[in-house]
């Protein structure tokens, strides 16, 4: 008899964004997907995300798991926090949106849950277009933490990422394909009734559907458009 495959069994890290909710979409093809896992840590957008987050749970039947880091806000640049103040508020530079080893944090707590959940991989939304200015979107980071996964997890859990390669023109792309509930998509550092459209990641998300034909463009709806 020919030797069954199993799916990796894998929990999806998921923020409401492009990149994570195609990643979710593939996942639940290629994968045995067990939970999706939204964190809040303090962000501006976070009722926005974790709105667009419950959604794509809701939409494939997935548990939701809501992971607590909010002490991450004490860290994270002013404009970037829940409670802002009078903060200045463009964010449309690498110092206005940076947030210390905020990927190590989730990739880090996303690995003992998969451990007690017995699952091999952690699948994230990391990128080719993000990894120029965020190193830790990139391929040599994923490898390196998983060097150290391997290590801190009895399973030897995994990061991987289907999205690795592509830039976020490909990975709309890919999202038709699976026909992924692109219309949910919140990419905006700022929360609202509409994505802002000015920050830097709603000028990414809007490059690539700007760049693509009429007839290929995913409706997204931006406060300027």
């Amino acid at each position: 008899m020919p030797r069954v495959l199993t799916k990796p069994k894998s929990i999806v890290l998921v923020s409401g964004g492009l990149d994570s909710l195609v990643s979710l979409a593939r996942a639940v093809v290629e994968r045995d997907v067990r939970a999706v896992m939204f964190f809040d840590y303090g962000q501006r957008a976070r009722e926005s995300e974790r709105a667009s987050s419950m959604s794509a749970a809701n939409y494939y039947g997935l548990p939701f798991l809501d992971a607590d880091v909010r002490w991450l806000e004490s860290l994270a640049p002013a404009g970037m926090r829940a409670s802002r103040g009078d903060a200045p508020d463009s964010l449309t530079t690498f110092d206005e949106v940076w947030i210390p080893n905020r990927n190590g944090v989730f990739v880090n707590v996303a690995a003992a849950y998969a451990e007690n959940y017995h699952c091999e991989t952690i699948v994230t939304g990391f990128n080719r277009e993000e990894a120029e200015e965020f190193p830790d979107n990139s391929r040599d980071y994923v490898e390196r933490v998983n060097a150290a996964l391997a290590l801190s997890t009895r399973n030897a859990v995994r990061v991987e990422s289907f999205t690795i390669d592509l830039d976020k023109r490909a990975i709309i792309r890919m999202g038709l394909e699976l026909k992924a509930p692109l219309s949910i998509v919140w990419s905006c550092y700022r929360s609202g009734r509409k994505m802002c459209g000015r920050c830097a990641s709603c000028a990414r998300l809007r490059g690539a559907v700007d760049s693509l034909p009429a007839a290929d463009r995913p409706v997204l709806e931006f406060e300027n458009a």
